[in-house]
């Protein structure tokens, strides 16, 4: 019997689409700081799969966790 494995689904913008069938997604989160209380932003960039390089830079897409594809891309657009 096969089980659902939940998938990390994180949503971004593009900033930058110059690799073949590479986008580089930033991610922002906002993070409370554990002793004074205030939020913050913190954004991360992901290298994500894009198939038909259909994404441009600005484009707010929504990324999902996948298998190894290279050595830094474990993510593919999904929309």
């Amino acid at each position: 019997m096969k089980t659902k494995v939940n998938k990390n689904i994180l949503k971004g913008v593009v900033v930058s689409d110059k690799m073949n069938k590479t986008v580089v997604v930033s991610v922002s989160r906002f993070v409370k700081h554990p002793l004074y209380g205030k939020f913050y932003k913190i954004s991360k960039k992901y290298k994500a799969h894009d198939e038909g390089n259909t994404f441009k830079v600005g484009d707010s897409v929504e990324i999902v966790e996948t298998r190894p594809i290279s050595k830094d891309k474990r993510f593919k657009v999904v929309k």
